[in-house]
């Protein structure tokens, strides 16, 4: 069984966030999950995602059933593993090749996500708009990112975190926070965020994003954040298409579109290892 790592939202290998991607191209349901949970822990990354064909007659108007698990837990929602995913599957040609113009429709525990392979080689994901949700600050927060914020938000159960923005994107990249203290939150994370100090870089927001109570102390670009991110921003800035850089010491970039109920994202990806799991279900 053959398993690839791939750096989702960057096209330069050893940058962006690498995802671990085993195509079940024989099966049409999931192994076990205590299988699935000790393959993911083992290779250790932020997520693997698993996915299998789903049968033809099927009730759902999807291609492939994804599931993604982080080292110590399955999740709800996740961008860059989504990415990984498609992108492994039309550059295998297991989704009819790289230029097969039909998006990939993923059924998932956040419904059907869809995959679009563009004419640059990226990839540009249909996922839903997080809320952004009042939230009363926990008391602890700004102890635990040692530093006070200027709002919080809460980004729905779907995708769980508090959004929390800060003075400057100086103020983002410094952060050293008490990952113990966070883990302890009621939330499954946080994301940090702050306009860009200089647009003309590249980019219209950065953002940072720690998951310790999930087994993630920092992920390096998420995607499942940037559905949050996306509206908070274009909402400040005036535009539906923006430009997000996330990351500390690993960075990618997210093309974020809001269209409603629905925010797209788009970014490349690189295949880095392609290797066989001797250990079959």
């Amino acid at each position: 069984m053959r398993i690839r790592t791939v750096d989702a939202f960057t096209a330069t290998p050893f940058h962006g966030n690498p995802a671990a991607v085993l195509l079940l191209e024989d099966s049409r349901a999931f192994p076990d999950d205590a299988w699935l949970q000790h393959v993911a822990a083992e290779l250790n990354l932020s997520e693997t995602a698993f996915a299998h064909p789903v049968a033809s007659g099927s009730d759902t108007d999807a291609d492939w059933a994804l599931r993604w698990f982080t080292p110590t837990t399955e999740v709800n929602m996740c961008g860059h593993a989504t990415l990984a995913t498609a992108h492994v599957l039309h550059t295998t040609r297991a989704a009819g090749g790289p230029a097969a113009p039909a998006p990939v429709r993923f059924a998932t525990r956040s419904g059907i996500l869809t995959a679009t392979a563009r004419p640059d080689g990226a990839l540009t994901l249909d996922f839903p708009t997080a809320p952004l949700l009042p939230a009363e600050e926990p008391e602890s927060l700004a102890e635990a990112l040692g530093t006070i914020p200027l709002s919080v938000h809460y980004t729905g159960d779907n995708v769980g975190d508090y959004l929390v923005e800060l003075r400057s994107e100086r103020e983002v990249r410094a952060l050293a926070p008490d990952l113990k203290a966070l883990a302890a939150l009621s939330r499954r994370g946080v994301i940090a965020t702050a306009a860009a100090e200089d647009p003309a870089r590249g980019y219209d927001f950065v953002s940072r994003c720690f998951f310790p109570a999930v087994g993630i102390d920092e992920d390096p670009v998420t995607g499942s954040a940037h559905t949050a991110l996306a509206p908070f921003w274009s909402a400040r800035l005036g535009r539906a298409e923006l430009t997000g850089l996330q990351g500390g010491v690993r960075t990618g970039l997210v093309h974020t579109a809001v269209h409603g109920d629905r925010t797209h994202l788009t970014g490349h990806a690189v295949t880095v290892l392609d290797s066989e799991l001797l250990i079959c279900p």
